[in-house]
């Protein structure tokens, strides 16, 4: 049973807190967070069995001068398979739902029956779907760039359009 004390680092009300114990979800806004600490909270609510929607996924930020990070993101993308490195190569996603999915499936347990069901109870959206518009949306304030006072960040739609992606953004 998860108690109110495991989530005191979300820093919310405990109105707030009461509300997501009973129901058992929560919706993040994942705007202005940087994704590996927004990947890490969500991996350890899922973790304690919240079901968890993040919203705005296409506004979260990566730390790091632009060149770099899109250098890096481009980088795995060359990576071959030994099998036929010509032919072949690890299938590797340019969406931006992807993008912080696998950030999120890389932070759960490895080689576990376990990871498979935790990556079920998350659930990415881009923009601010409509069932959600009147529901109780959460920031995380551990997690937001301007609160950690980060100066050079990178949209996950900027890494996602230099990768490739030609999707549109929603307005």
């Amino acid at each position: 049973m998860v108690t109110s004390k495991q989530l005191e680092s979300l820093q919310l009300t405990p109105e707030i807190v009461n509300e997501i114990l009973r129901t058992r979800e929560i919706i993040v806004d994942a705007e202005n967070a940087v994704v590996g600490r927004l990947a890490s909270v969500i991996a350890k609510l899922a973790k304690l069995g919240f079901k968890v929607h993040i919203i705005n996924v296409e506004k979260a930020v990566v730390s790091g001068d632009k060149k770099t990070v899109v250098e890096s993101y481009k980088l795995m993308l060359k990576v071959k398979t030994h099998k036929n490195p010509y032919r072949h190569t690890i299938h590797r996603s340019k969406h931006p739902i992807n993008i912080l999915k696998k950030t999120i499936k890389n932070m759960l347990p490895k080689h576990n029956w376990l990871k498979n069901e935790l990556v079920k109870k998350v659930k990415v959206h881009m923009g601010i779907p409509q069932e959600f518009r009147s529901k109780l949306i959460i920031k995380i304030l551990d997690c937001d760039a301007a609160y950690l006072g980060r100066t050079k960040v990178v949209s996950v739609a900027m890494i996602a359009k230099e990768l490739g992606w030609k999707g549109v953004t929603p307005p």
